[in-house]
């Protein structure tokens, strides 16, 4: 009968051989963390940034009107010009809190992009520049 021997390894006395594949995955694990925790921070600066309730909205003004989708539209056109001097003249303001909602929101939303040049009217206007040259 053979003698068999064995012999006791401590895990501490073998190196540790990393390969290419566990730091990859270690890498991607803390980039995914990293996304993780970059969209939570957004998500609550946002969250905080939210705007709360209109009270005022459907209630008439003092002259007992209530703006509506075209008071929106006038307003948005002049949104850029109401801005600068509602920074020196408190009792200027660039959006109606009097207003019947979603219609005014989208009226004053309209005219805003409207003046300031749209979502895609530069890109289109590049886009016709260089087909000419």
């Amino acid at each position: 009968m053979a003698c068999e021997v064995r012999y006791r390894v401590n895990r501490t006395d073998i190196p540790r051989v990393e390969s290419e594949n566990t730091n990859k995955r270690e890498e991607l694990y803390m980039s995914r963390t990293k996304v993780i925790v970059g969209v939570l921070l957004v998500l609550v600066f946002l969250a905080g940034c939210a705007p709360g309730p209109n009270s005022l909205a459907d209630v008439p003004n003092d002259e007992g009107e209530v703006a509506g989708f075209w008071m929106g539209l006038w307003h948005g056109f002049a949104s850029p010009v109401m801005f600068i001097i509602s920074l020196f003249n408190k009792s200027v303001e660039v959006y109606e809190v009097h207003n019947n909602g979603g219609w005014y929101t989208f009226g004053f939303l309209l005219g805003a992009s409207i003046i300031l040049g749209g979502s895609s009217g530069g890109s289109a206007c590049r886009r016709r520049r260089r087909h000419r040259d």
